[in-house]
């Protein structure tokens, strides 16, 4: 975990969530909301934080780097807080796909206390842009071939996790409810 993260919760929980997504993917997208939950279970007791991070498919999502940068500038511009509000609405109001009108990310940005002019300003900052590739690289180099992908950090063990699984068990298979109780009882 760096200084520089967007983090929910705790920096010393006992387990980090580090999740490497793309705005526009669906399953990222339902992703967000199953680690919503998780915060909401164990967030609150300083047990799980929640370490978001870039990983647009561009191959898949033309308008993903648009939408990562545009996280970027919510943080620029309204520190941790700013950047976990604006990629909550993004998420919310996203039809995933490419279907989000990008001229919608100012509005977005105002709805959540931001500055438009500064925030539409920072939309062409070379420096948000190498922030978003830096996340990719990262990505790729941690094992991440597709959307979302999670690494649990815990006790120094590095889990990988792949897709978008749902809060609660599934067809026989655990949600992150049950994956994150059964990583803190070890």
């Amino acid at each position: 975990v760096q200084t520089d993260d967007h983090l929910r919760g705790s920096a010393d929980a006992a387990l980090v969530i580090v999740e490497y997504s793309d705005t526009e993917c669906p399953f990222c997208s339902r992703f967000h909301d199953t680690m919503k939950s998780v915060m909401a279970e164990f967030g609150d007791g300083g047990d799980v934080a929640w370490v978001y991070r870039n990983f647009p498919l561009t191959s898949l999502h033309a308008k993903a780097i648009p939408e990562a940068v545009a996280l970027e500038c919510a943080a620029e511009l309204g520190g941790n807080d700013g950047f976990w509000s604006f990629t909550d609405m993004l998420y919310k109001e996203t039809p995933s796909n490419d279907g989000l009108d990008l001229a919608k990310l100012p509005e977005f940005a105002v709805a959540v206390g931001l500055d438009k002019a500064d925030f539409t300003t920072c939309l062409d900052n070379e420096e948000m842009l190498k922030r978003v590739q830096a996340d990719f690289e990262e990505a790729r180099a941690s094992g991440g071939q597709g959307t979302p992908y999670s690494v649990l950090l815990y006790k120094g063990q590095q889990i990988p996790l792949e897709g978008g699984i749902p809060f609660d068990d599934y067809n026989g298979n655990p949600g992150m409810k049950t994956i994150v109780e059964q990583v803190l009882a070890q």
